[in-house]
């Protein structure tokens, strides 16, 4: 019960490619839609859809209008498939990942390997279109962060809530799940907590745990810095 009311307490297929196998395709217009029409216009749906969690930066606007064209199309799951995909298969393969990234390849070449890529993975058109649209416009250099947050967003849109958990050392089975159990209860029934745990021997002790954009820092590093800056600050003898 320990570790339960510290929690309480501190809460107020890739692996090659080759550029010189990319065939010339047509630019642009024709083949992709603008990014906002994509996710805003929508000939087979007209409900108004809102992100379920607000993302910042460019990266974040990205994600959130996939994601507002795929509850559109119908398409979450498929899209989310097809994206889990494609980041295992750059992790896989290096040449694929720096391709990716290499701001020399010329935005012709991009686009023809990425709709040959979807094409030999039987991707989704919707995923297809928006990582066209990306090769298109130099941004694949950013995918795995798109990609990261609107898994973000998917998650949310289940009511998943997953919670990041770093220790200097795994938990062990039965503080996971007792963890696990008042995270649930904090956060209410109806949503499915899930626990990633992050091992830094740097925190030196206790437990960082991050989940909805709350950051409830347990650390024995943390405290050690509080303590060093309080032994920093003047005394006032005058009131002693």
């Amino acid at each position: 019960m320990a570790l339960a009311g510290r929690i309480r307490s501190g809460i107020s297929f890739f692996k090659n490619i080759s550029v010189s196998d990319a065939r010339s395709y047509p630019r642009g217009g024709s083949l992709i839609p603008s990014l906002r029409d994509y996710a805003t216009a929508s000939a087979q749906n007209t409900v108004n859809v809102k992100v379920p969690i607000a993302l910042v930066g460019e990266s974040g606007n990205f994600a959130s209008w996939l994601y507002i064209a795929a509850v559109k199309m119908n398409s979450l799951e498929k899209i989310e498939t097809d994206l889990s995909e494609l980041v295992e298969a750059m992790k896989a393969s290096p040449i694929f990942a720096q391709f990716t990234k290499d701001p020399s390849v010329p935005r012709e070449t991009r686009l023809a390997a990425i709709v040959d890529v979807c094409d030999k993975a039987k991707f989704a058109e919707p995923t297809k279109n928006f990582l066209s649209l990306l090769a298109e416009n130099g941004k694949l250099k950013n995918l795995d962060v798109i990609v990261k947050k609107f898994m973000q967003l998917t998650t949310a849109h289940r009511g998943d809530v997953k919670v990041l958990v770093t220790t200097v050392m795994p938990l062990p089975p039965a503080e996971e799940k007792e963890l696990k159990d008042t995270l649930q209860e904090i956060i209410g029934e109806g949503k499915k907590v899930t626990v990633e745990q992050k091992i830094d021997p740097s925190i030196y002790g206790g437990l960082i745990v991050e989940f909805q954009q709350k950051v409830l820092d347990m650390s024995i590093r943390t405290r050690a810095q509080q303590m060093e800056r309080l032994l920093r600050e003047p005394v006032d003898f005058t009131n002693l």
